[in-house]
């Protein structure tokens, strides 16, 4: 979905990108939509922002919130703050250019949000900045982990989108550590296709119950599903 493009556009902002290494894509776009931005969240942290995409996502969707947008490449820093600025939420938007892993706000957040490197083993491009965009070079799920434990309130929630083996991983991570996954979204693009991606939503207080939802974003005919339509319908131009 214009992955290759220097630009994309959604109904109420603009994502220049040429200045990243990872563009944006359907999953974090679909991360960005589902998840649950509830009453009681005021300040949301996005934890590498990228082209700051999930930042305007959650902004759009809740008036109340103030949002720190962390991005440890400068680069992608930078077009994060053009797309921020020229955005209807720019005063409420911080980008913050910094190590997640030394970052220290001096306040608790009541959601955090982050699209991390997501491959372990698979062959190391030669674009340093890609590089630290796909893969767990300089975050490792272990450190996000104690970002999130460190800057999340008691009863917050951190939204990660990750594939499969990977979500595999993290839920352990989380579970080993007494924290608990309170709701889970499985992304297939088509009905008989398996799962790619999870968006995984946790916290450190358990939940009354835990959901499980599966998104498929085709019919076998390549059109939009009416459940990715309504979910994305806030956003996307042509729908």
């Amino acid at each position: 979905m214009g992955v290759g493009n220097s630009y994309f556009d959604f109904k109420q902002f603009r994502i220049s990108q040429e200045g990243c290494a990872m563009k944006v894509t359907t999953d974090a776009c679909i991360q960005g939509a589902w998840t649950p931005v509830t009453n009681n969240v005021k300040r949301v942290l996005d934890i590498g922002t990228g082209t700051g995409l999930l930042s305007l996502m959650i902004a759009q969707k809740s008036n109340e919130v103030i949002i720190d947008a962390a991005e440890i490449d400068i680069d992608a820093a930078r077009q994060a703050q053009v797309n921020i600025a020229a955005s209807p939420w720019a005063d409420r938007i911080n980008v913050l250019t910094c190590d997640i892993s030394e970052f220290n706000s001096g306040y608790k957040y009541d959601m955090i949000i982050c699209n991390p490197p997501f491959f372990n083993n698979s062959l190391l491009s030669d674009k340093e900045a890609k590089n630290k965009a796909r893969h767990t070079v300089t975050l490792t799920y272990e450190n996000l982990f104690d970002a999130i434990k460190n800057n999340l309130s008691d009863n917050g929630t951190a939204s990660i989108l990750l594939p499969v083996p990977e979500s595999n991983m993290w839920e352990e991570l989380v579970t080993g550590s007494g924290w608990h996954v309170i709701n889970t979204l499985s992304v297939k693009h088509r009905d008989n296709a398996t799962v790619k991606r999870k968006v995984i939503i946790i916290s450190n207080t358990p939940p009354e119950t835990t959901r499980s939802q599966t998104l498929v974003i085709q019919e076998n005919n390549g059109s939009y599903t009416e459940v990715f339509t309504k979910l994305l319908a806030p956003y996307y131009l042509n729908l």
